[in-house]
């Protein structure tokens, strides 16, 4: 053997021991050695459907032309390459919208039997579930997000709302029992670009299940699935006007907002953008239920589990690129278990695969836009100039897209903006506490209340813990939970109001 053969051979050795303790190879580069010890490309295949070069609004059962003759551009963030042009919708559209959706209700869906609006829904849970993995592959292609995540999570979560609300469209009365409830009319909702067809289900689901119709207008950036879903819409056979699809920018969605025929408005977005709309619809009769931003506090207790809590934190942070709502961005660790956590995140963020959302092996995929991407290098700009320490993944990013690498902050205090402000990307700030009573007090010092998570292997301290956070949503060891059985919502400037289970219903009734 050649004196090079045995430098290559004990670099080998070193990474095969590497493996061995942490199940990858933990930064093959520090080995310097070449390797085929990585993971072969595992492309999704896009041949199995066809995108068209362009998209009208749908309204009244049929695609239609904007009034003003306008499109816009959407396109696949991880290649800035344009997908299909998109309708842009104006109020004159809207009204169109509206009008064809008070028609339906009016006409045709507040006199059908409860059993079969019940038929309707489950038919498009259905039909969803048969079309899963073109709605998945487009869903990746427009929002940025790995194969992986649309495939096994957003759209069988999302039909799963169709048929968890198809259950209760004919058993309201039980589900509130000594009242009558009925349907409120027109429901006009506007859904965000992290999750759009499983925000489009959320929101369109239990309001058809109540008996209400629908104008909807999704995220400008991630159109593509809910356009889909105007198809599915279309092959159950819905009665024309009970669901409408407008495109648009913001104009579009104040349209929805503001019109005067819209009996209950829906929205899940910024806070920002949620205060404008609430004081929009102050002194008027809308209901209006408000999902708004958060910045969870996931606290891991130093008799937590903390394998498994790290694997929690990374799923609760870098899950969709941290485009998460309800994402576990701050991180409150117990003093005595600091080191081990930061040293084993630092070392599981390494091994994250960050690149081409088609590809199954990805981790984190694309920032959905530039915009968004740019808010994220400013905050983590800010988080610098603020005085934290810093760790982000070595990886390699890919030369075209908008992506941005896996990042830890620790050295932060409560003043911190990256510790109190959304920063929606996968960006993780971290902060250690002495006592119980003061990672509660940290937990709750922020603006937010959306969710939060607890790791601990005492069940006294997980109730105790859980029951003085004022968020919405809790997990204990575990995080990013969802089931359509289960409400979901917050408190303070994470909006009002809840989705999901029967309290998702509610909103949509009069009693």
């Amino acid at each position: 053997m050649s004196k090079k053969e045995k430098v290559l051979d004990k670099k080998s050795k070193k990474a095969i021991e590497d493996i061995a303790m942490n199940g990858s190879i933990n930064n093959s580069r520090k080995l310097n050695f070449d390797t085929s010890w990585q993971y072969a490309p595992a492309p999704e295949s896009t041949d199995h459907f066809k995108l068209k070069k362009k998209y009208d609004l749908f309204i009244n059962g049929k695609f239609v032309k904007p009034t003003d003759g306008k499109y816009y551009k959407t396109i696949n963030p991880a290649t800035t390459e344009t997908l299909a042009e998109i309708a842009y919708g104006t109020d004159k559209d809207v009204d169109k919208a509206v009008k064809a959706a008070r028609k339906a209700y009016n006409e045709v869906w507040s006199k059908l039997p409860r059993k079969e609006i019940a038929k309707y829904i489950y038919r498009i849970a259905r039909l969803l579930q048969e079309r899963s993995r073109e709605f998945a592959v487009v869903e990746t292609l427009n929002g940025g997000k790995p194969i992986r995540e649309s495939r096994d999570i957003d759209i069988p979560l999302a039909a799963a709302h169709f048929f968890y609300n198809a259950g209760w469209a004919d058993k309201l009365h039980y589900a509130f029992p000594g009242k009558s409830p009925q349907p409120l009319g027109v429901a006009g909702q506007v859904i965000p670009w992290n999750f759009p067809l499983l925000m489009a289900a959320w929101k369109i689901a239990p309001a058809l299940a109540t008996g209400n119709t629908v104008v909807i207008k999704p995220a400008e950036t991630t159109p593509l699935t809910a356009l889909l879903l105007a198809e599915v819409i279309q092959e159950a056979g819905l009665p024309d006007g009970v669901v409408n699809i407008v495109t648009g920018f913001g104009d579009t969605g104040a349209a929805i907002v503001n019109h005067p025929d819209v009996n209950k408005v829906a929205f899940t977005g910024s806070t920002k953008v949620g205060k404008i709309i609430q004081k929009a619809l102050a002194g008027t009769e809308k209901k209006y239920t408000l999902e708004l931003g958060g910045k969870a506090a996931n606290i891991i207790f130093e008799d937590a589990p903390i394998d498994q809590a790290i694997e929690g934190v990374i799923n609760g942070i870098f899950f969709n690129q941290g485009h998460v709502c309800c994402a576990g961005s701050r991180l409150l660790v117990q003093e005595s278990v600091f080191k081990t956590v930061i040293k084993k995140l630092q070392d599981r963020i390494e091994n994250l695969i960050v690149g081409d959302p088609m590809d199954k092996n990805t981790d984190i995929g694309a920032i959905n836009s530039k915009m968004q991407l740019d808010k994220i290098k400013e905050y983590y700009e800010i988080g610098k100039s603020e005085g934290a320490s810093s760790f982000q993944s070595s990886c390699n990013l890919p030369k075209k897209g908008f992506f941005f690498r896996p990042t830890l902050f620790w050295d932060v205090a409560q003043s911190h903006r990256v510790v109190q402000e959304e920063i929606f990307g996968p960006v993780l700030t971290i902060q250690t506490f002495r006592t119980v009573q003061e990672a509660i007090d940290k937990a709750n010092n922020t603006a937010y209340g959306l969710s939060g998570g607890v790791w601990t292997d005492k069940g006294s301290k997980i109730f105790n813990v859980v029951n003085k956070i004022r968020a919405g949503v809790l997990w204990a060891n575990t995080y990013n939970k969802f089931d359509p059985t289960s409400p979901f919502g917050g408190y303070k400037e994470s909006g009002l109001g809840r989705e999901g289970g029967l309290h998702g219903l509610t909103p949509y009734l009069k009693m």
